[in-house]
């Protein structure tokens, strides 16, 4: 199954084949303008080989269509985000998706994380995940392997009590409210958070409601160090890994940073939600 990484590299291949057809241009004569092997252009017109924006910017030229770079670069840059839609993600089930995070988990020191709506899924108990791995599940109809999503889920959280890592997360107010699950459930999930803030490898992080804030918070997201941002939506999972955006989002971060409280005012915030999840 083609991935739509790989569609979007024959994307752009397809659309670097065009330029070079209007010029009027053989493959070889293509080539050998710009001083590259014929079987470079080849590959980049089928999408068996990723351009750099150096490439682009060359390509663009030999084709006589220089204001094309910033239109070849664009495309570049949405290949290089790696969007997956989850039904495809999902298509095994959600064992190897919560398998890849623990991989993620393991190749970074400092993980940095933001979730408007949801505790996030490294913090996360048994029940409270099998509740959100079944409504992702009804949503996007995909394979129902829950138990096993849920096991992998808690094997990533191992890392939390390895020495050398650190995770420094965010979360809005509302998202200690949001009724996924029972409130049983959810007020044994929300004691989960509270023990969590003596960890020494957690940072945690509550921005309250009303308070002000410098940035619109749009969805949640998780910084990998300095390499890699997955940003999750309603239909696909984002990977970006230019500087760009993984600055972008740095700043991002930031901002919500400064309108978090944490220790004892985030302790008594989550109380507080604990105590409603009991009272309804």
């Amino acid at each position: 199954m083609s991935t739509d990484f790989q569609q979007a590299r024959v994307g752009l291949g397809a659309r670097l084949r065009e330029l070079r057809a209007e010029a009027g241009l053989s493959r070889r004569d293509f080539a050998a303008r710009i001083g590259w092997p014929p079987s470079k252009v080849s590959k980049l017109e089928h999408g068996k080989q990723t351009p750099t924006r150096g490439d682009l910017e060359e390509w663009a030229r030999a084709a006589g269509r220089p204001e094309a770079a910033g239109e070849l670069k664009g495309r570049l840059q949405g290949l290089e985000s790696r969007f997956r839609t989850w039904r495809r993600l999902l298509v095994g089930g959600h064992r190897a998706r919560q398998e890849a995070g623990i991989a993620h988990t393991r190749a970074t020191t400092v993980t940095f994380g933001y979730e408007p709506g949801i505790v996030p899924g490294i913090f996360q108990i048994a029940e409270y995940a099998r509740h959100v791995l079944t409504h992702f599940t009804d949503l996007h109809d995909t394979p129902r392997d829950i138990e096993e999503g849920v096991r992998a889920r808690l094997r990533r959280q191992e890392a939390l009590y390895q020495p050398g890592k650190r995770f420094r997360f965010i979360m809005a107010e509302a998202s200690l409210y949001v009724r996924i699950c029972l409130g049983d459930i959810l007020a044994a999930q929300l004691d989960r958070l509270t023990g969590l803030l003596g960890l020494d490898t957690v940072e945690l992080g509550i921005v309250p409601l009303g308070a002000p804030v410098t940035v619109v918070p749009k969805h949640g997201f998780w910084l990998h160090d300095d390499r890699l941002v997955i940003v999750e939506t309603w239909n696909t999972e984002m990977w970006l890994e230019d500087p760009e955006n993984i600055a972008l989002y740095e700043r991002i971060w930031s901002k919500l940073q400064a309108a978090a409280v944490y220790g004892p005012s985030a302790h008594r915030l989550i109380v507080r939600a604990r105590q409603a999840a009991t009272t309804v």
